[in-house]
């Protein structure tokens, strides 16, 4: 597709982006010093809330446990744009020494934890807070509605409980008004400040937790032959599912992973046991191959379990699933030239998939979305030495939000000029 260039000058988003960068940076610095856990951000929602009603949005709280909601009504006949944000932090404990560095912690699982913003949803949070003003002093340019979602639970709810985006579908929050599109964006630690990455299609993958329960008979480990090796049994079946990728999958279209992160059985060195357990995750980033690994997971584990005698139960998917974070090709095609004018031609990157997930998906599965890479990492740190997101050492450079908060507004913009 060919793409015309706009000036960056030219573009009347960036003076206001610019001019509202210092209390983006503010919110951010909040929100990094205090974070809270999954489904835990009431402190948190009710900043955000105190914002969206100052600049006097319909504003509803409580969704799926701690949501904001915010809507923007400009009173003429357009589309519904909804943009999102999510809003929660992870058990890590912060290293970094800044200023707004967190001392946090929280309860998971009985027990306290460190809270820390190592994945960067305060950016995503400060970004769609300034968007919002912008976007609000802008009403009279609007046409249609603009509903800003605060989500909480992305990074997956404690045990025993629901939460994140599948939740807040399930609660209405596409519904009254109804929305026509999504957009959405996370920054990287290991992109360029300044710089935009986007994909056609799948961006992110679909994740399928699994659990194999390999059960045999019990012995005595000088007696292997009196046993049904459930150990050995288990060692095959993990090698087994790598076939799966490697001699299944159509590998050159897109990745698949099936990896085991778990085992469980024995408690003797001199005791065959009479079950094992195996769990672990499939990733897979088209709906063929997702379909193909649910139908091929159980057979090699069922069969190769047989072939030793043993039996194998599989549990697919086993507590909670996400699909594919899938860029709406049409879509995907229209904001284009939005992210060239915005971010300027070289700084926009088609880029690969990754293989992990987004529960952004679950909004996508409804309405057609698109969901982008920010660059948050400083121009003079080498990529091989950028932080990894989920580690006490993340870290990303405020100056990488300007650019989020000038695209979340420019893409509405764009979407509502070209529906009317």
């Amino acid at each position: 597709m060919a793409i015309s260039f706009t000036s960056f000058a030219n573009d009347p988003i960036a003076q206001k982006a610019a001019d509202i960068e210092s209390q983006v940076i503010k919110w951010r610095h909040h929100l990094h010093q205090y974070p809270e856990l999954s489904n835990r951000e009431f402190e948190t929602a009710k900043y955000i809330e105190k914002h969206m009603r100052a600049l006097g949005l319909e504003v509803q709280t409580g969704i799926a446990i701690t949501g904001v909601v915010a809507v923007l009504d400009s009173g003429k006949p357009g589309p519904t744009v909804a943009l999102r944000a999510d809003m929660d932090g992870l058990p890590v404990k912060e290293v970094n020494d800044l200023p707004y560095k967190s001392t946090q912690t929280g309860e998971l699982e009985g027990n306290t934890v460190p809270v820390m913003h190592a994945c960067g949803h305060d950016t995503h949070v400060a970004m769609l807070m300034g968007a919002a003003t912008i976007l609000t002093e802008m009403k009279d340019e609007l046409r249609g509605k603009v509903k800003f979602i605060f989500q909480p639970a992305e990074e997956g709810a404690p045990a025993g409980e629901k939460g994140g985006a599948e939740i807040m579908v399930k609660e209405g929050v596409l519904k009254n008004p109804d929305v026509d599109v999504i957009f959405g964006l996370h920054i990287s630690a290991n992109t360029d400040v300044g710089s935009v990455r986007y994909k056609h299609g799948g961006i992110m993958a679909a994740v399928d937790p699994f659990k194999i329960v390999i059960k045999g008979k019990q012995a005595h480990g000088a007696y292997p032959w009196k046993s049904v090796d459930p150990i050995t049994t288990a060692a095959q079946i993990i090698m087994g599912l790598q076939t799966v990728v490697s001699r299944e999958i159509k590998v050159i279209d897109d990745a698949a992973v099936v990896t085991v992160g778990s085992i469980h059985g024995g408690n003797r060195s001199n005791i065959i046991p009479s079950e094992v357990t195996l769990v672990g995750t499939i990733r897979t980033l088209n709906k063929a191959a997702r379909e193909h690994m649910y139908e091929a997971v159980p057979r090699k584990a069922k069969l190769i379990a047989e072939s030793m005698r043993a039996t194998a139960e599989v549990t697919l998917p086993l507590d909670y699933n996400y699909p594919i974070t899938f860029n709406d090709h049409d879509l995907m095609d229209q904001m284009l030239p939005t992210l060239v004018r915005t971010a300027g031609q070289d700084k926009v990157i088609n880029s690969k998939a990754v293989t992990g997930a987004e529960d952004f998906s679950f909004f996508q599965e409804q309405v057609p979305g698109v969901y982008l890479w920010i660059g948050g990492k400083p121009l003079d740190v080498p990529e091989a030495e950028s932080p990894a997101h989920h580690t006490p050492e993340f870290y990303v450079d405020d100056s990488g939000m300007k650019l989020g908060v000038k695209l979340l507004t420019n893409m509405t913009l764009d979407y509502m000029a070209a529906s009317n």
